[in-house]
Protein backbone atom coordinates (compact mmCIF):
# COMPACT_ATOMS: atom_id res chain seq x y z
CA UNK A 1 0.00 0.00 0.00
CA UNK A 2 1.21 3.36 -0.81
CA UNK A 3 1.81 6.23 1.64
CA UNK A 4 0.03 9.46 1.92
CA UNK A 5 2.59 10.95 -0.26
CA UNK A 6 3.07 8.15 -2.71
CA UNK A 7 -0.78 8.68 -3.37
CA UNK A 8 -0.67 12.06 -3.19
CA UNK A 9 1.69 12.44 -6.25
CA UNK A 10 -0.15 9.69 -8.11
CA UNK A 11 -2.81 11.64 -7.81
CA UNK A 12 -1.58 14.96 -8.79
CA UNK A 13 0.10 13.14 -11.82
CA UNK A 14 -3.25 11.73 -12.90
CA UNK A 15 -5.30 14.89 -12.77
CA UNK A 16 -1.93 16.73 -14.43
CA UNK A 17 -2.73 14.20 -17.43
CA UNK A 18 -6.31 14.66 -17.43
CA UNK A 19 -5.85 18.45 -17.75
CA UNK A 20 -3.34 18.06 -20.38
CA UNK A 21 -5.87 15.45 -22.74
CA UNK A 22 -8.85 17.95 -21.76
CA UNK A 23 -7.44 21.18 -23.15
CA UNK A 24 -5.46 19.00 -26.00
CA UNK A 25 -9.16 18.06 -27.15
CA UNK A 26 -10.23 20.23 -29.48
CA UNK A 27 -6.61 20.86 -31.31
CA UNK A 28 -6.53 16.78 -31.58
CA UNK A 29 -10.29 16.55 -32.52
CA UNK A 30 -9.53 17.89 -36.03
CA UNK A 31 -13.44 17.57 -36.86
CA UNK A 32 -15.89 20.54 -36.63
CA UNK A 33 -18.75 18.36 -36.41
CA UNK A 34 -17.50 16.59 -33.23
CA UNK A 35 -18.94 19.34 -31.08
CA UNK A 36 -21.66 20.16 -32.97
CA UNK A 37 -24.44 21.48 -30.96
CA UNK A 38 -27.19 22.02 -33.52
CA UNK A 39 -27.20 19.67 -37.02
CA UNK A 40 -28.99 20.73 -39.40
CA UNK A 41 -30.86 18.01 -41.62
CA UNK A 42 -33.79 19.14 -43.35
CA UNK A 43 -35.19 22.58 -42.41
CA UNK A 44 -37.50 23.74 -45.41
CA UNK A 45 -37.37 27.54 -43.89
CA UNK A 46 -40.37 29.59 -42.37
CA UNK A 47 -40.57 32.87 -41.08
CA UNK A 48 -37.55 34.73 -41.25
CA UNK A 49 -38.17 36.47 -37.60
CA UNK A 50 -38.18 33.01 -35.80
CA UNK A 51 -35.26 31.77 -37.47
CA UNK A 52 -33.98 34.93 -36.39
CA UNK A 53 -34.47 34.39 -33.39
CA UNK A 54 -33.01 31.09 -33.07
CA UNK A 55 -30.15 31.63 -34.42
CA UNK A 56 -29.05 34.44 -32.55
CA UNK A 57 -29.29 32.77 -29.80
CA UNK A 58 -27.38 29.68 -31.17
CA UNK A 59 -24.74 32.16 -31.71
CA UNK A 60 -24.49 33.38 -28.66
CA UNK A 61 -24.01 29.62 -26.94
CA UNK A 62 -20.99 29.69 -29.23
CA UNK A 63 -21.56 26.39 -30.63
CA UNK A 64 -20.81 25.33 -33.76
CA UNK A 65 -23.79 24.68 -35.76
CA UNK A 66 -23.47 21.26 -38.85
CA UNK A 67 -25.38 21.28 -42.05
CA UNK A 68 -26.07 18.31 -43.52
CA UNK A 69 -29.17 17.90 -45.37
CA UNK A 70 -31.09 20.93 -46.88
CA UNK A 71 -30.64 24.19 -45.36
CA UNK A 72 -33.75 25.97 -47.47
CA UNK A 73 -35.00 29.80 -47.22
CA UNK A 74 -35.08 31.53 -44.06
CA UNK A 75 -32.77 28.27 -42.78
CA UNK A 76 -30.24 30.02 -44.91
CA UNK A 77 -29.58 32.90 -42.06
CA UNK A 78 -27.17 30.66 -40.44
CA UNK A 79 -24.44 31.85 -42.78
CA UNK A 80 -24.78 35.48 -41.99
CA UNK A 81 -25.71 34.93 -38.52
CA UNK A 82 -23.71 31.92 -36.77
CA UNK A 83 -19.76 33.13 -37.16
CA UNK A 84 -17.62 31.48 -40.35
CA UNK A 85 -15.54 29.68 -38.11
CA UNK A 86 -18.57 27.64 -36.73
CA UNK A 87 -20.32 26.43 -39.73
CA UNK A 88 -19.33 23.35 -41.37
CA UNK A 89 -20.57 21.02 -44.01
CA UNK A 90 -21.01 17.50 -44.78
CA UNK A 91 -21.05 16.21 -48.41
CA UNK A 92 -24.93 15.97 -48.11
CA UNK A 93 -25.22 19.55 -47.36
CA UNK A 94 -27.19 22.07 -50.00
CA UNK A 95 -28.53 25.64 -49.41
CA UNK A 96 -31.40 26.77 -51.34
CA UNK A 97 -31.89 30.51 -51.77
CA UNK A 98 -35.02 32.45 -53.04
CA UNK A 99 -36.42 35.57 -52.86
CA UNK A 100 -38.51 36.41 -49.45
CA UNK A 101 -42.67 36.28 -50.16
CA UNK A 102 -45.78 36.66 -47.84
CA UNK A 103 -48.72 34.73 -48.60
CA UNK A 104 -51.66 36.82 -50.45
CA UNK A 105 -55.44 35.99 -51.99
CA UNK A 106 -53.61 35.91 -55.34
CA UNK A 107 -50.11 33.42 -54.04
CA UNK A 108 -46.84 34.66 -52.64
CA UNK A 109 -45.88 38.18 -53.21
CA UNK A 110 -42.52 38.99 -53.49
CA UNK A 111 -41.03 40.63 -50.47
CA UNK A 112 -38.84 43.05 -51.20
CA UNK A 113 -37.99 44.29 -47.53
CA UNK A 114 -37.37 40.32 -46.60
CA UNK A 115 -35.23 39.84 -49.65
CA UNK A 116 -32.83 42.52 -49.07
CA UNK A 117 -32.62 41.83 -45.35
CA UNK A 118 -31.48 38.68 -46.57
CA UNK A 119 -29.09 39.35 -48.65
CA UNK A 120 -27.44 41.65 -46.52
CA UNK A 121 -26.87 39.28 -43.88
CA UNK A 122 -25.15 36.73 -46.10
CA UNK A 123 -21.37 36.41 -46.39
CA UNK A 124 -19.86 38.29 -49.44
CA UNK A 125 -18.77 34.92 -50.83
CA UNK A 126 -22.32 33.77 -50.43
CA UNK A 127 -23.80 36.72 -51.84
CA UNK A 128 -21.41 36.53 -55.32
CA UNK A 129 -21.99 33.08 -55.90
CA UNK A 130 -26.08 34.26 -55.15
CA UNK A 131 -25.23 36.94 -57.86
CA UNK A 132 -23.60 34.63 -60.56
CA UNK A 133 -26.45 32.56 -60.38
CA UNK A 134 -29.11 35.36 -61.51
CA UNK A 135 -29.91 36.49 -57.63
CA UNK A 136 -32.60 36.13 -55.34
CA UNK A 137 -35.90 35.73 -56.79
CA UNK A 138 -39.20 33.29 -56.89
CA UNK A 139 -36.81 30.67 -58.61
CA UNK A 140 -35.20 28.48 -55.62
CA UNK A 141 -31.01 28.17 -56.61
CA UNK A 142 -28.87 25.39 -55.07
CA UNK A 143 -25.46 25.96 -53.73
CA UNK A 144 -24.39 22.56 -52.44
CA UNK A 145 -20.75 19.98 -53.59
CA UNK A 146 -17.67 21.50 -54.25
CA UNK A 147 -18.88 24.97 -54.18
CA UNK A 148 -20.43 24.74 -51.16
CA UNK A 149 -17.23 22.82 -49.67
CA UNK A 150 -14.82 25.72 -51.03
CA UNK A 151 -16.57 28.30 -48.69
CA UNK A 152 -17.21 26.15 -45.70
CA UNK A 153 -14.91 24.14 -43.41
CA UNK A 154 -15.88 20.15 -43.74
CA UNK A 155 -17.68 18.37 -40.83
CA UNK A 156 -16.27 15.34 -39.79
Amino acid sequence: MRSGTGRRMTLQRLAFAIAMITAAQPAMSGTAAAAAAERILDHSGGRIGAYLSRYEALRNSGQLVAIDGTCASACTLLLGVIPHDRICVTPRAVVAFHAAWDPSLTGAQTNAAGTKYLWSRYPGDVRRWIARHGGLRSQTIYLGGRELAAMFQTCR
